[in-house]
């Protein structure tokens, strides 16, 4: 089958009908009608409907070789420089439209599941069945326009064993129960699974465990489901969608993911979708060397640009309708603008230094896009101080959609709350957006999200030095050098 369009994925969001607890109760009915996702729900759409539309559709698909059918670009495994090209191009045009606020719009998933299928022949270590049903899930995903979240990491708790005054010793980390004829039984929790409940299926991958390095341990697997089998639950945080108005909450109205801790109650996993079962070494390996982080950075990267963009723009609007001018505006600004250059740099570096994998992929060149993961939540972070510097009291005094309607006090704020070449209505829905990206709640996770999204800074650091090929060349320069002297 072809691309979906955005009703093709409402309603298979809306007919998956999986158990969502929100607020202590479980939703019932549509999850397009309900306050926390469909404004989500409503620009996730709008991306699929872009795939469908003339002037897209030969920027953001490619013809399937086994359908002939249109299929998302993000999901070509790339073989040339160009093929990286025509997915950034494609990524960025989704970036662009919901303004790299989405961390996880469908083409991060997309990029990941190929990138673990064209090194699925690693996987036949342990069985070929496996490495099979690789292969297949990503056929699947592809030829059918699959909408995929991820759950990698499990809580605290989980994380280690816990001893009782007994010396009984409970271990709450997920983990197979049992295998049956249909499938493994799955018992744990998840999370950060964002977006879980409007995807249709969820990738599950837990780091393996270092303690065992064994090939028979329970908690060490990797398979994909739909999101709706029974035993799966789905506990959402509190929804930061603000209210109804799209004027007074412009960005939570329409880009807040919902983040869940996702249960398994003894769920039971097909084989067929099983890619991993037990091994702890090959799991190690295969999340290293498959290249995963490399191509969903790339995916990143353009997102990272997609955002700047938006963020400089908000900048600028409010550096024109405060009519700021000065030398340390200047410089605030233009510590933006070398931001939003740098990554473009970094993305496009990544390209011109891309090289064949040993898998049959064009892949690009880590240590720009690794770079650009560990200084980006510190970008990020500034950007945000910047804007509340910069509109100051602005962004605090922000009357609501209401107010303006209110013929008692309408005048008021038409009269005093206007800008520069602004009406007062329009500078507030500047000031909204700039208070809901800055300081908002849905702002805060944002900030949060970002400063986390690769692992940390202390992850991402580690990642880039520990890959970073070029150290003993430049440590040899310098030895040069002093055996010169």
């Amino acid at each position: 089958m072809p691309v979906k369009n955005g009703k093709e994925y409402m309603e298979r969001i809306d007919q998956a009908q999986p158990e969502v607890w929100l607020q202590g109760k479980q939703i019932q009915g549509k999850l397009s009608d309900h306050a926390a996702f469909r404004g989500l729900i409503g620009t996730q759409a709008s991306l699929y409907d872009m795939q469908a539309a003339e002037e897209y559709a030969q920027l953001l698909t490619y013809t399937s070789h086994e359908s002939g059918e249109p299929i998302g670009l993000s999901y070509l495994q790339p073989k040339t420089k160009e093929d990286l090209a025509r997915r950034r191009r494609a990524m960025t045009l989704w970036g662009e439209r919901h303004f790299g606020l989405l961390g996880r719009s469908p083409d991060y998933m997309n990029t990941a599941v190929m990138a673990y299928a064209a090194a699925s022949e690693m996987l036949a270590e342990a069985d070929a069945k496996y490495a099979d049903n690789m292969r297949n899930y990503y056929r699947y995903c592809r030829e059918h326009d699959i909408t995929l979240s991820h759950a990698f990491v499990q809580p605290a708790v989980s994380r280690a064993a816990e001893m009782l005054d007994d010396g009984t010793i409970i271990n709450t980390a997920a983990r197979i129960v049992d295998q049956t004829t249909n499938g493994v039984i799955v018992s744990g929790a998840f999370l950060l699974a964002t977006q879980g409940v409007t995807a249709d299926e969820i990738l599950v991958y837990p780091p393996a465990s270092f303690l065992f390095q064994a090939e028979d341990n329970p908690e060490t697997f990797a398979f994909a489901v739909p999101n709706n089998l029974p035993g799966i639950k789905w506990i959402c945080r509190e929804s930061l969608v603000g209210g109804e108005s799209a004027y007074d909450y412009p960005l939570s109205s329409r880009f807040e993911e919902m983040d869940t801790l996702v249960i398994f109650d003894h769920v039971i996993v097909p084989w067929e979708r099983i890619f991993i079962l037990g091994n702890d070494s090959l799991s190690t390996r295969f999340f290293a060397e498959s290249g995963f982080h490399v191509h969903a950075a790339h995916q990143v990267c353009c997102r990272y640009v997609a955002k700047t963009e938006f963020v400089l723009g908000i900048i600028l609007s409010i550096v024109d309708a405060l009519e700021k001018n000065g030398s340390v505006i200047t410089e605030q600004v233009t510590e933006v603008i070398v931001n939003l250059e740098t990554l473009k740099a970094m993305l496009l570096a990544s390209e011109a230094g891309a090289q064949m994998d040993h898998w049959g992929s064009m892949r690009p060149d880590l240590k720009p896009l690794w770079s650009a993961t560990v200084i980006y939540p510190q970008m990020y972070a500034r950007m945000m101080e910047i804007i509340q510097l910069l509109g100051s009291s602005s962004v605090i005094m922000i009357p609501s959609e209401q107010d303006f309607g209110s013929s008692g006090i309408a005048p008021y704020l038409s009269t005093y709350l206007k800008g520069s070449g602004m009406n007062a209505r329009d500078k507030t829905a500047l000031f909204r957006l700039a208070w809901e990206l800055s300081s908002s709640g849905f702002g805060g996770r944002q900030q949060l999200y970002e400063r986390f999204f690769f692992g940390g800074q202390q992850v991402a650091s580690n990642r880039l030095f520990q890959s970073y090929t070029d150290k003993e060349t430049y440590k040899e320069r310098v030895q040069r050098f002093l055996r010169d002297l």
